[in-house]
C-alpha cells in the first residue's frame, strides 16, 4: 500500500478552496495563524479551530484543531503524544501546605516524582497494568517497553509539572460539597518512548509525501488503510495509555507517601486524535495543544505556576470542532525568556503569590505565558470554569534541561 502512494502522490494538489476553519481570542500571534491556513489547504483537511493559547509549532501550530477525512497527522498529534492532565483532590486539610514549612508534601514529591530527560525509576520501578498491554505489534513499540517500563511514573521536562495546591469549588459539584480542599496536580505525557514514536512515524509520513511544498512538509499524513498509518494509530493509543499510567503512578505514590486518600480525581489528555462524528461524517479530529471539550467533558486547563488552573466543563460548541484551549499559552521563546528575564524578578512573584518553587528553568516563569483569565474569557462559549486550582508548591525539571514538549 505504502507503494502505491510513493508512486501516486507526485504532485501536490491542495484544496480547490481552503477547509473552513475558525479561531477564538485576538492578537494571536501570526504564525500560528498561518500554519493553521496552511493545514487547512491539504486535501485531507476538513475544518479546523485555533484556540485562544494558539503559537507556532511544527506543522500544526499549539492550540490547534484540524479534522481530516480518514488520515492521521503525525505531527498534528504532536512530539509528545497524549501529553496530559491529572488532579487529585486528598482529604488531607489545606493548613498541610504550611505544617512544618511544608517539608512533609515537598519530601513526597522529591520522593515519588522524577523530572528531566532521562528520569526514571530504575532503583524501584513502578507497576501498573500498561505493562501488560500489547507492545509487541511493531518491531519499534517491543524494543520501547523496557525504556517505558524504566520511565513509567516520571515527567520528563519542558513544560510538565507536578505541584500541590488549593482547590477551589464554589458550589456542590463534581461529587464534592463546595470549599477549599488540598490538591496535587501533574501534567506530562508519554516520555522517551513516544517521543521515539513521533519522531519515526513524522519522517515516514515526508517520506510518503515528498509533493508538499516545504512549508507543509510538516504536515505529512499517513493514510488509515494504509499498514503505516494503522500502525500509527495504534502506537498512539497505546502512548494514551502510557502517558495515563504515568500519571496514574504519581497520583497514587504521592498520596501513599503521605497517608492520603484520594477523594476527586478527574484527567483530560491533550496532543491526540481521535475517530469523532462532525458534520454527520467520521472524521480525525487533532487536537494539538487542546483539551476535548464535547457537552458536558470535564477538562483541566492550566495558567502558570504562578496563575489558577481551571476545571471546566465543555459546551460542545460545533465549530470548536468541541475543544479548548489547553493552558495559557507561551508569549515568549525559551530563548527570549533566558536571555530577558531574571531569576529575582520571578522568585519575588512567586513569594508574593506564596507559591514555592521546588525547581523549574528560567524559561517557564509566569512572565512566558498569557493571562489565563483573559484566555478564558475568549472561550467563554467553548467552556464554563466549575472550580479552581491555585498552585503552591511547584515542581518541575530543574534549570539547563532541553525540553520535551
Amino acid at each position: 500500500m505504502s507503494t502505491e502512494i510513493k508512486q501516486t502522490a507526485k504532485t501536490f494538489v491542495p484544496r480547490e478552496q481552503d477547509a473552513p476553519w475558525r479561531q477564538w481570542g485576538d492578537d494571536l500571534e501570526p504564525e500560528s495563524v498561518q500554519q493553521l491556513e496552511n493545514a487547512c489547504k491539504l486535501p485531507i483537511a476538513v475544518r479546523g479551530a485555533l484556540m485562544p493559547d494558539a503559537h507556532r509549532g511544527y506543522g500544526l501550530p499549539i492550540g490547534g484543531v484540524l479534522a481530516t477525512d480518514n488520515a492521521v497527522i503525525p505531527y498534528a498529534v504532536g512530539v509528545d503524544i497524549a501529553c496530559r492532565m491529572k488532579l487529585s483532590v486528598l482529604d488531607l486539610p489545606v493548613d498541610a501546605l504550611e505544617e512544618d514549612g511544608g517539608e512533609r508534601l515537598r519530601n513526597a514529591l522529591q520522593r515519588e516524582t522524577q523530572f528531566g530527560i532521562g528520569a526514571n525509576f530504575k532503583k524501584n520501578r513502578r507497576q501498573h497494568p500498561v505493562l501488560d498491554e500489547d507492545w509487541n505489534f511493531t518491531e519499534l513499540t517491543k524494543g520501547l517497553k523496557d525504556k517505558a517500563w524504566l520511565q513509567l511514573g516520571t515527567s520528563g521536562s519542558g513544560n510538565h509539572f507536578v505541584e500541590f495546591g488549593e482547590f477551589e469549588l464554589d458550589r456542590d459539584d463534581l461529587g464534592l460539597e463546595k470549599g477549599r480542599y488540598l490538591a496535587l496536580l501533574s501534567h506530562s505525557g508519554s516520555r522517551g518512548a513516544g517521543a521515539t514514536i513521533a519522531g519515526h512515524y513524522s519522517k515516514l509520513a515526508r517520506k510518503l509525501h515528498p509533493e508538499l511544498p516545504k512549508e507543509l512538509g510538516h504536515l505529512s499524513w499517513l493514510d488509515l488503510d494504509t499498514a503505516e498509518g494503522q500502525a500509527y494509530w495504534q502506537s498512539m493509543e497505546l502512548m494514551g495509555k502510557y502517558a495515563a499510567a504515568n500519571h496514574a503512578c504519581i497520583h497514587k505514590h504521592v498520596p501513599e507517601n503521605l497517608g492520603a486518600q484520594v477523594m476527586l480525581d478527574l484527567e483530560n489528555h491533550h496532543n491526540f486524535a481521535w475517530k469523532e462524528q462532525h458534520d454527520g461524517r467520521e472524521v480525525i479530529v487533532h487536537r494539538k495543544g487542546a483539551t476535548p471539550a464535547g457537552e458536558g467533558v470535564v477538562g483541566i486547563i492550566p495558567g502558570s505556576m504562578g496563575s489558577y488552573t481551571y476545571i471546566v466543563r465543555g459546551k460542545g460548541n460545533d465549530d470548536s470542532l468541541h475543544s479548548a484551549a489547553h493552558g495559557a499559552g507561551r508569549v515568549m521563546s525559551r530563548t527570549k525568556a533566558k536571555k530577558t528575564l531574571d531569576w529575582k524578578a520571578a522568585m519575588v512573584e512567586l513569594r508574593e503569590k506564596g507559591v514555592r518553587l521546588l525547581s523549574a528553568g528560567l524559561d517557564e516563569v509566569p512572565a512566558v505565558y498569557k493571562n489565563i483569565d483573559e484566555v478564558m474569557a475568549a472561550q467563554s462559549d467553548l467552556v464554563e470554569p466549575i472550580a479552581r486550582f491555585f498552585p503552591r508548591m511547584v515542581k518541575m525539571a530543574p534549570a539547563g534541561e532541553r525540553p520535551e514538549d
